[in-house]
């Protein structure tokens, strides 16, 4: 029999965010992969999933999730990793792997089903969707963020905050992550666009340790580095005005 590896979205941290399918197919594999950082601290998807399997169900890999600028490394980082569960699909009939908001948004899951199908031919590959940071944000904080014609854009301020004022200077809503390090160049993008009063940003959603601002609020000091941002649409106040 062929072996399968299903990549599950378990949220933006909120355990009660897994849906009911996510926590199905996390309790029936064989093993749970949760991706960590060399550093070896348990992440907010190993987290969550604690809350629905046992310890000794879960396999930490070792991923270079913080690496952008020593390509070989990363490389090597995501050979080991592929290589690690490859070995774990050889020995189970199923394996998950636990992303955070959903396996098909900016995932680690995306590079490992890739170099799985390369080293493991013949696995079967399925993903469960998750909830995303900026479905959460926008739940927690009252932003809407698409109304009748309005696109959505979603960036990465990792590929430079260019980026994002390239997109603010667009139409319709604007969603920003992993924007924490740039923080001071976010504000001065929205401040020089006009979309800086309506826009909110949030991190550690639905932990303790929670925030969520307004992005009038941006003085510029680093915030976590999984922060997101939404900066809606402009818009009349006219109900239905978009439709």
């Amino acid at each position: 029999m062929s072996s399968r590896l299903i990549g599950v979205g378990v949220g933006p941290g909120d355990p009660e965010l897994v849906t009911v399918k996510g926590v199905r197919v996390l309790r029936d594999a064989d093993v749970v992969v949760v991706p960590v950082m060399d550093s070896g601290e348990r992440g907010r998807a190993e987290a969550t999933v604690l809350h629905y399997v046992p310890e000794d169900k879960v396999v930490r890999v070792v991923f270079a999730l913080n690496e952008r600028t020593d390509r070989a490394r990363r490389e090597a980082a995501w050979d080991a990793a592929g290589d690690r569960v490859a070995e774990l699909l050889r020995r189970h009939t199923t394996v998950a792997f636990a992303t955070l908001g959903d396996p098909h948004v900016y995932s680690t899951f995306t590079y490992l089903a890739q170099t799985v199908r390369e080293s493991v031919p013949g696995t079967e590959i399925g993903t469960v969707p998750g909830i995303t940071a900026m479905q959460d944000l926008a739940a927690r904080s009252g932003a809407v963020l698409t109304e009748g014609t309005e696109p959505l854009t979603l960036v990465p301020v990792t590929a430079g905050a260019h980026v994002l004022r390239d997109a603010l200077d667009g139409p319709g809503t604007v969603v920003a992550y992993k924007f924490g390090r740039q923080a001071g160049e976010v504000a001065e993008a929205l401040r020089a666009s006009g979309r800086l009063e309506d826009a909110v940003w949030g991190a550690a959603l639905g932990l303790p340790e929670e925030s969520i601002r307004p992005a009038a609020d941006l003085d510029g000091a680093p915030l976590p580095y999984l922060s997101t941002l939404i900066a809606p649409a402009r818009r009349d106040g006219t109900r239905g005005g978009k439709v």
